[in-house]
């Protein structure tokens, strides 16, 4: 990558380069909440031109709140409210059949909502809460909507997936993965299972579509105080101690460097890179940190393009859908 972009870059200064690349384009990004990474994407992408923002959320309320805040600053702004429920696949079927009927296609799609670190709970089908929010509702929602992103006239549509350097904490417990309903349970495997889904399921989906202009990222945005934290006293957490399925501490020197506080305009950056940057094409499938490509950042168990698979199929089996290459 030829930008000096680093981990205190900002989203807005991400955009102010890649301009060109944001003016005219269609983008939909899932979790808006105003004051989280979501909504700074939105705002920015509006700023700098996009033709269409398509803000996806639970609560009206909330996303007519951050419609407003990015009115204020770009009255111009083309932005359309989209109800989903990411732990309902009920919900999630009915935002992609209400996306699938728009009259434009989608250019970008930014799977940034999720759960972090929560007490268990099931979702409406029954899943895991975060595995099933943070993975098994985008999984669901992007092939549904898949059609749409292949008529993108740029002829190479994104997907970009909001992971986390809290993957190290697990890889897909293959053989468990609700944790026997919830009698195995803890929250920080749980959270890093379905990050480590968030990053096998972009390099998945590069291996599929490839071949037919489908780009796909995932990435680590850094350590953000968002609405995402509301569940987490970060201090007394790193006091109980942060293990990983092995029981191992997780804070290793490695770790430790992802967990540099970041403003939401810092940790928003490495999303517009992703969705944004024409220099990392060829890159398709791969990992964002600080605002770069970062393999290095990636645990192996989420680089395995055998793991990518299985839990392709593993999501079709649990979800009772299948999706064949369009």
């Amino acid at each position: 990558m030829s930008n000096n972009f680093g981990p205190y870059t900002t989203a807005e200064e991400v955009a102010s380069v890649f301009a060109s690349q944001i003016k005219g384009k269609h983008v939909l990004i899932t979790g808006c909440t105003w004051g989280g990474l979501g909504s700074e994407t939105a705002r920015v992408s509006a700023k700098f031109g996009a033709a269409l923002i398509v803000l996806a959320g639970r609560s009206q309320g909330s996303i007519d709140a951050t419609i407003s805040k990015i009115k204020q600053e770009t009255p111009t702004a083309n932005l359309r409210s989209l109800i989903i429920d990411l732990a309902s696949l009920e919900s999630v079927r009915h935002a992609a059949a209400e996306v699938n009927a728009y009259e434009e296609p989608i250019d970008i799609l930014i799977n940034n909502a999720a759960v972090m670190a929560s007490e268990y709970f099931p979702t409406q089908d029954g899943f895991e809460g975060q595995f099933g929010s943070n993975h098994l509702g985008h999984f669901v929602f992007t092939n549904l909507i898949l059609s749409k992103l292949l008529e993108s006239p740029t002829g190479e549509p994104r997907v970009v997936n909001v992971a986390s350097s809290g993957h190290h904490f697990a890889p897909i417990m293959f053989d468990d993965p609700g944790f026997s309903n919830g009698k195995t349970y803890k929250k920080w495997v749980a959270y890093g299972q379905s990050k480590t889904a968030n990053i096998l399921f972009a390099k998945e989906l590069s291996n599929r579509y490839n071949k037919k202009g489908l780009l796909a990222y995932s990435l680590h945005p850094g350590s953000v105080d968002t609405n995402l934290q509301r569940h987490i006293d970060r201090d007394v957490e790193m006091k109980a101690g942060m293990v990983d399925f092995q029981g191992n501490s997780i804070l290793t020197p490695q770790f430790k460097t992802f967990l540099y506080r970041k403003t939401v305009q810092q940790g928003a950056s490495t999303t517009v890179v992703a969705a944004f940057d024409p220099s990392i094409k060829e890159q398709s499938g791969l990992f964002l940190n600080n605002a770069q490509v970062d393999v290095s950042a990636v645990k192996s168990w989420a680089l395995d393009d055998d793991a990518a698979q299985q839990l392709w199929s593993l999501s079709e089996d649990m979800v009772g859908q299948k999706f064949p290459l369009a």
